[in-house]
């Protein structure tokens, strides 16, 4: 998707209602500075507003991610195209979470076991030692918290028995037994329980 368009296109849009960068986002709850980022083509709106922002600028979805009015007659094609868009950028960035899952996994191991290991065996003061020991855990679990969290929101899981792929609460996936990136769940279409494998895309 094209963010300097689309930031143009908000852009002109407001200016045609006569609405300030303010006015706009106090209508949408949000600060100037996010309307400023859309409309400079530094973000796009997110997908929880997009709606009330179309309305507020008497525009549809489909005419915000083209960053233009859309013709009737190219009405469909340019909703699936940006749809596949979308899914495109979503694959991308999951694998990019998934990448900094690996890396933030390996070197946060390294560090919270190079602490206890230090604490353990070092001949150092009784403070130092639990300093370092404590250290290690207290970098431990939040880091654990974090991958999980990028495991859960990352790519889809499917289901082994009805094909179903989803994605599961962070609680499911917190108590899940797991094999690196499959996890032992219940499917929430057939209620089954399984294997459930990791995948990047919903089409595969």
């Amino acid at each position: 998707m094209d963010l300097i368009k689309i930031g143009k296109f908000i852009a002109e849009c407001r200016k045609a209602k006569n609405l300030t960068q303010l006015q706009l986002a106090e209508a949408l709850y949000v600060t100037d500075r996010a309307v400023s980022k859309w409309e400079n083509g530094r973000s796009l709106p997110d997908s929880s507003i997009m709606l009330e922002l179309c309305k507020c600028l008497d525009i549809t979805v489909n005419d915000l991610l083209c960053g233009e009015k859309v013709n009737m007659e190219n009405y469909n094609n340019e909703i699936e195209a940006n749809l596949l868009q979308m899914i495109k950028e979503k694959e991308e960035a999951d694998k990019r979470l998934l990448r900094l899952e690996i890396i933030f996994g390996i070197f946060g191991t390294i560090t919270c076991l190079s602490l206890i290991m230090l604490g353990s065996f070092l001949n150092i003061e009784t403070w130092l030692r639990i300093v370092l020991i404590v250290g290690g855990f207290v970098i431990f679990v939040p880091l654990c918290l974090l991958l999980i969290g990028i495991e859960q929101k990352a790519g889809y899981y499917v289901c082994p028995n009805c094909g179903e792929k989803y994605i599961p609460t962070y609680k499911r996936v917190l108590f899940a037994l797991h094999i690196n990136r499959t996890r032992y769940m219940k499917c929430p279409k057939c209620g089954k329980k399984g294997w459930h494998k990791k995948i990047i895309s919903k089409s595969k």
